[in-house]
This record gives structure tokens, sequence and C-alpha cells, in this order.
């Protein structure tokens, strides 16, 4: 789930929500790969220069970059980027008791399927005296970055929280940009939702900044507090977010480089037209480059889509935004014989957010094998899984759910193996590592083992 930072106007464009038809083609995996719609890549060589500018003023100069950063970047002024607690208790307080109680409703949920997913700790006993485990260690410290912009995600402060604090994460840090109509904090929503999930360390720091912030740290001076360095990074953001994840990468852990939002919906004549349009727009909205893709073996289906699209994205509040989006290489409708090939295409492109909404809508979901987030059936909207599923909003984009997952409990796990032998279950198997030690000419490893039989150990 992201966010756009173009600014909506009344709408002026026209809907040019293209078609794609593979009816009566037989085609292969890489053939679909490469005929569904797909946004064209964004050039990052631009934004990693900027990146690597901003890297290195951050790690140099510390606070002061920030501070040029923020009052070039956002507009504000700030001695320190800190959220001070009042701050905190502050939004908390004044905010809407309905948009507090919506807040409350999704950490519930939220928490409640967050705390089925801790996996156990496996011991293996493999002889006697030859025990093999694995045990599950949350990181000692994660930095989650939450955009602001002209949406707000309150939501994803709660997507990246919520997980973390079930993995047993001790220390959590957040960061949001700052806002100049807010007094150079950011958005009063997130730091509400922060200060109800208990979370005091918030930073007003925008983009790639806060990456290299959280993944460098900023050393402290008398009377001013140090950002710690953490182990991991997480959460959504635009093109300069991602690049500084790639960027540090390797110096600490990420979650992933989300691109921008897609939906696929694979549809079939029992589908409901107004309720197709209405879930590819309410992905449009995030921004002009979001993708909405329906999926029909029907193509009166796909006619009426077509019609409900114009209508409501003409009544839309983002209209502009969401006609470009559904107007856009990236979005459409592909045109299927039927719906062994419409699963054939939902797995070929490997939505972030896939909706089925057909006829034994269950049991095709079943036959899914690519995608972030799977919901089925007329009631399970993705807008539901943005807010109040209980599942996470953060999820793998342009096709990468076909190698990973979204975010869950065990992105802020580590797999940590236990070898405990005594020596009479290294001598049972000693031979064999000599035997391949010698194989791999690395001698030294089988007189690692021969020296604890030899009376020398």
């Amino acid at each position: 789930m992201t966010t756009s930072s173009d600014t909506s106007a009344p709408a002026a464009a026209t809907l040019n929500f293209r078609s794609i038809d593979f009816r009566g083609r037989h085609l292969s995996l890489a053939e679909l790969r490469a005929a569904v719609p797909r946004a064209k890549h964004q050039t990052m060589a631009d934004a990693e220069q900027r990146v690597l500018d901003i890297m290195g003023a951050v790690r140099s100069r510390g606070f002061a970059a920030l501070t040029e950063l923020a009052r070039n970047f956002d507009g504000v002024e700030q001695s320190h980027p800190r959220v001070p607690a009042e701050a905190l208790a502050d939004a908390l307080a004044d905010i809407d008791p309905a948009v507090r109680a919506a807040l409350e409703e999704s950490i519930s949920r939220a928490r409640q399927f967050a705390d089925q997913q801790r996996p156990a700790n496996v011991d293996v006993a493999l002889a006697d005296g030859a025990v093999v485990s694995q045990n599950w260690i949350p990181v000692g410290r994660v930095g989650l970055y939450v955009p602001g912009g002209l949406a707000p995600l309150a939501s994803s402060v709660i997507m990246n929280v919520v997980p973390a604090v079930a993995a047993g994460v001790e220390s959590i840090a957040l960061a949001s940009p700052p806002q100049k109509d807010f007094g150079g904090l950011p958005h009063p929503t997130i730091l509400a939702a922060a200060a109800l999930l208990g979370i005091d360390e918030v930073y007003a720091i925008g983009g790639a900044q806060a990456i290299i912030s959280f993944a460098y740290g900023i050393p402290g001076s008398e009377g001013v507090p140090p950002i710690e360095p953490v182990d991991l990074v997480t959460g959504p953001g635009n093109i300069f977010v991602a690049t500084a994840k790639r960027l540090v990468k390797g110096v600490v852990g990420i979650d992933s480089e989300a691109g921008t939002t897609e939906i696929a919906i694979l549809a079939d004549s029992t589908a409901q037209s107004a309720l197709v349009a209405a879930d590819l727009i309410s992905q449009a909205e995030h921004d002009p480059k979001a993708a909405s893709v329906l999926v029909t073996d029907s193509a009166d289906l796909a006619d009426a889509v077509v019609g409900e699209l114009g209508r409501q994205a003409a009544a839309t509040k983002h209209s502009a935004r969401v006609l470009e989006a559904l107007s856009g290489p990236q979005s459409g409708v592909v045109l299927v014989d039927d719906l062994e090939q419409g699963i054939a295409v939902c797995n070929a492109y490997a939505a972030e957010h896939l909706e089925i909404m057909t006829a034994d809508a269950p049991d095709v979901a079943a036959r899914i094998r690519n995608a972030g987030a799977i919901f089925v059936g007329d009631y399970s909207p993705v807008s539901l899984g943005d807010y109040c599923a209980g599942s996470n909003h953060v999820l793998p984009t342009s096709g990468t759910a076909a190698f990973s997952s979204g975010l869950n409990v065990t992105t802020f796990l580590r797999a940590v193996q236990v070898i405990n032998y005594n020596r009479a279950a290294l001598e049972q198997v000693s031979g064999h590592i000599v035997s391949l030690a010698g194989a791999e000419d690395l001698p030294g490893h089988g007189d690692a083992v021969r020296i604890r039989f030899s009376g020398r150990g």
C-alpha cells in the first residue's frame, strides 16, 4: 500500500482502460509475464544519485543535514527531529473518537492474527547426545517508515508495529515526514496511532533520509540525544525510499523495495460490475502509476465494468489521479477463454492484491499460487485488507509475490540453529566428516575432529 505525491485537480482526462485479448492463444509462462499489463519501469539512476547525495550529507553532518533537508524538502524548521512525548499524548487526546475506535479495532484484529504467526522452536534428537535446534529470535531494533504526503497512512503504523511487537522486538523507532501544516511534526493521526501502540520513539524525518538515519544512526552530542542504528528497516514509500532501502541493504535488513500499489481482479459473468469497478478505483486513487487489472472470461462483464469505471471515476474525489492510473499501461482488462486461463494469467501476474469474484470463489482462490494477498468473494474487498481485516497491507509488488511474502511476524525474526553434540555423538559421525573433508581438500576440517579423539583434546 503506497501513496502519491501528486495533487488531484478536477478531472479533465478521459478514461482509456485498455483491453488485452488472450482468447484463443496458448501462451507460455514467459509469454504471459511479458504480455500482462505492467508499469514502465522507472529509472533509478537519477533517484540513486540523489539518495547517495543525501546519504553523504546525513552520514557526514548528522542532525545538521537533517535540519537542512527538512527545510528544503518539507518547508519546516527543526532543531531535532525527535517528536516530544507531549505531542504524542496530545495527538491521541485530540483524535476524532470515530477514528480512534477504528484504529483500536484494526489494532485488535491485527494483533489476533499476528499472535498466531510466530513459528515454534524445534529440537531434533538425531541420535543419543546429538541435538540440533532451530530457535526463532527477534531482531534487536527496527526502524519503521510511515509515509505522510497526501495520504497520511496511519494504518501503516499498525501494519508495521503490530507484527514487530508480536515477534518480541524490544526497541522500535518510527519515522514519518514532518508536515508544515502541523508545526513540523508528522501528521497527528500517525502520532495518535503510534501512541495507541505504545511507540514513544518517533521522528519527524521523511524520505530517503529517514532510511539512512535508521541504517547508520546519527551520533549525539552534549544535550543532543543520538538516533541509534537499527537492525531492520520496514515500511512503504516512494522511489527515493525504495532506492535508499536498496542502498542500505546489507548494512541492515529490509522488508522489500516496494513499488506502486496494484490490484488484479479475477471475475466471471457472476461478478457485479459496480463492485469490480469500485475496487479497481480504490487502488487507482493511491497514485497515477497504480495498477488496476481485470482478468475475465466475460466480454459482457468487461464492457459493463468499463462503463462503471467511467461513471464512478468521474464522481470520485481524486478523479484526475484515478483516470490517469486506469488509463496507464499498467492497467486494463485481460480477456481469457475460461477460468483455467484466467488462473494462469493471475499466477503469471503475481498481484500485490488479488480479488476473486467468481462462482465458487473459495475453490478458485485455493488454486492461486502467486499473490501478496487473496481476497475472496464480494465481501472481501482490498479496502478491508488495507484497514481492518487483520491481515497486513505491506505486500510484495511488481510480480515479486512469485517469490516473496508480505510483512508478517517472521519478517522480524531470525532462525538461529543450535548444534549440541556430546563426545559419543561426534565420534559416531567422525569418520564421515574426515571423508568429506578429504573429498573437498580441506584436511583441517578433518583434523579438527580427529584431535578430539587423539588424547590431546
